[in-house]
Formats: structure tokens, sequence, C-alpha cells
């Protein structure tokens, strides 16, 4: 036995845990928050308040919620996932008899020093018992048709009353994110064919519903396919945001207008630039460089929960690393993706760098959990 072995071997199991953290990916997620403080205090005209320096204190709480949650042996949380699920559910159910009201869509509790949108935490709660369950499946039942359907429904009914709300990104990002920890757990490829099938179906439904008595979207996400179609279609209206997007986007040019000289965003041509549209004021006052460094960030960040879940050889802890890797990458995608015009505006924040509470504690609970898995791998 080396120096250095026996040496981490006779540290007290506390201190211990502390030096089998990822520290690597600790590192990323505090870069990666880092770009966000920069960003809130250049929209907010080089100040700290009121964007910014909340941010800060809620990453600082979130490092703590994620140590926190680390230091909890994997099994704890693996008993906990179903439990967890349920009563997301319930919290759910809250949403919709006394949720707080905001832009139009009732999606949080008030709980007096926060508002905790319930959403957010089954992107988390649904990968766990999802990996739970394959976990306990065996594998020779995996892909039939009765073991399918339970997942299905486990995955539909948050969905559902996601989408009531209503929250359209979060429910493509549950069904995504469910489809895929389905996958990794290797359900058979054909029911993903049908599913697939079934959705260009659907697809046609929806548009065959526009001002039915059936309609199956709102309005404003039907603006938001119009828009997605054609922005120049109304400028000034349903596609201004996507318009004045593309203009920041395109003016940043390769290396962008410098730190907190972008126009769109100064000038307040920009909406939701401390949120959804954040992005593109990076890349305006970035450039290109800034945006692809941005993604290299959150390329490594994936890499590195890969890498733990290939190392672990526990199966619930390699599905629930994954899953919530799938979730984090569909998270900065779809984000990406929209405010470029390549996918229509659902509303989805980029993950650690958007002003928000509930995302970024959720995220942080998250990362908490591969770390957990991470400690206690059987070594």
């Amino acid at each position: 036995m080396s120096y250095l072995e026996y040496s981490v071997k006779t540290v007290p199991t506390g201190l211990r845990k502390v030096l089998f953290l990822n520290w690597p990916l600790i590192v990323l997620l505090t870069s990666v928050a880092g770009v966000g403080f920069m960003m809130l205090y250049s929209v907010a005209g080089g100040s700290f308040s009121p964007w910014a320096e909340p941010q800060i204190k809620r990453f600082t709480l979130g490092l703590a919620v994620m140590v926190t949650v680390a230091m909890v042996p994997i099994w704890f949380w693996r008993n906990m996932s179903v439990a967890a699920y349920l009563a997301t559910i319930v919290l759910l159910i809250l949403v919709e008899f006394m949720g707080s009201v905001g832009m139009g869509a009732q999606r949080w509790i008030d709980l007096g020093f926060m508002r905790l949108q319930p959403s957010e935490l089954m992107k988390v709660t649904l990968v766990m018992s999802l990996a739970a369950y394959y976990d306990w499946l065996p594998p020779k039942k995996l892909s039939r048709p009765f073991w399918v359907l339970l997942p299905v429904l486990a995955i539909l009914l948050p969905t559902a009353m996601v989408l009531r709300q209503p929250d359209l990104g979060t429910s493509i990002l549950l069904i995504t994110g469910g489809a895929m920890v389905m996958f990794i757990a290797g359900v058979h490829w054909g029911y993903f064919a049908a599913v697939t099938t079934l959705f260009v179906g659907l697809v046609v439904a929806v548009f065959q519903s526009r001002d039915t008595s059936w309609q199956l979207l709102k309005d404003y996400q039907f603006r938001r396919i119009d828009t997605f179609l054609d922005p120049a279609s109304d400028p000034l209206g349903a596609g201004y945001h996507i318009t004045q997007s593309k203009i920041a986007l395109g003016s940043g040019g390769w290396t962008g207008r410098g730190f907190m000289q972008g126009t769109q965003s100064r000038l307040n041509f920009l909406p939701e630039k401390h949120t959804d549209f954040i992005f593109t004021t990076l890349a305006e006052e970035f450039g290109f460089v800034g945006g692809i460094s941005l993604l290299g960030l959150y390329a490594l960040i994936i890499v590195f929960c890969v890498l733990a879940a290939l190392a672990n050889r526990d199966r619930f802890s390699s599905l629930m690393i994954l899953g919530i890797a799938s979730t984090f990458f569909l998270f900065f995608a779809v984000n990406m993706s929209m405010v470029m015009g390549l996918a229509p505006v659902v509303g989805v924040p980029l993950p650690l760098v958007s002003y928000g509470g509930s995302a970024m504690l959720v995220l942080m609970v998250a990362f908490g959990l591969i770390q957990s898995a991470h400690i206690h791998r059987p070594r």
C-alpha cells in the first residue's frame, strides 16, 4: 500500500467523502455559473442588482445543497426515489388549486422566501424513479409490454399536469428525458419507432385542431409555432422576440462588441434578456468565440457525467447519472436552438446562466445526486 493510499484510508469518513468529490465537475459548474453572473451584471447596466447579486447567493446556497446531498449514501436516494416522485405529483396538484400566477401561467407555489416550481423538481424525481424502476426490473422483462407501460404512464402523468399550467417547454423535457432513460436502460427500439410514428400523427392533429372546439394547444403556443416557421410575418408582434434575438446574434460577429457594449440588450431591444434570451446577450458581447466557449463548458460537464456513469458498477447510479446528464443536455440544447431560430420559443432557461431560483437549486440537487453516486460507488 502506497503512502497516498494509506493516507486516504486513514482520513475520517466525512473528510474522505469530500476528497472523493468529483472536483473537476464542481469547477466546470462554477465556471458556467460565473459566466451567468457576468452576463447578469452586464444586462443590468453594470450593477449587481437586481439580478447578479441574488443569483450569486442562490448558487452559493446551491453549492452547499449539492455537497449536502452528495454526503448522503446513494442507496438512501434510491430508496427515496418513488416517494420523491409521488411528493412532486402532490406538489403539481397543489399548483393546480393554489399556485401563483405569473406571465399568464400558473406554475409556482409561493413559500414566502421563494417561489417553488414543482415542474422543475419533477425533471429530477422522474429520472430518479425511472432509474430505480429499471434497477429493480429483471433484464428479461425490459421490453415486455406491461413493464414498458408502467414507466410510460409515470412519464405521461406529470407531463399532462405540467402541460395544463401551461408549460410546453418543460413538458417536452419531461417526455424526452424519460424516454432517454428508457432507451439507455435497454427497452427495445421498436417502441421508440412506434412512438415516433405516433408523434408525427400528433403533430398533424395539432395543426388540424387549430380554431376548433377541440384545439390541443393554447393560442399563444400556436403563435409561437407560426413565429418559428415565419418570424418576418409579424416582426413587431409575435415575431419580435426571435427577430431581435437574431439581430443580436448576428451583430456579435466572431469576437463580439465587447463586455457591456451590446446595443440590443443595453437599449432594451432584446426581450427577456436576463432569462430565456441571455445567450444572445453573451453572443452579442463576446461573439462566436464566447458562444462556442460556453458550449464547450457544457460539453465538458456532459463528458464528466458520462465518464462517472461508465465508471460506476451500480445500475441505479449509472442510469440516474446518464438520465440527469441527458436532461441537462436538453436544457441548453433547446434554449440555444430556440434563441437561434432553430426551434420554437418554449420558455426553457439556459442552465446556471439564466436568472432564476427554482431551476438553479433543483439543478444543484441533481448534480448533488451525481456526486453521491460518484462518492459511494463500489470500489
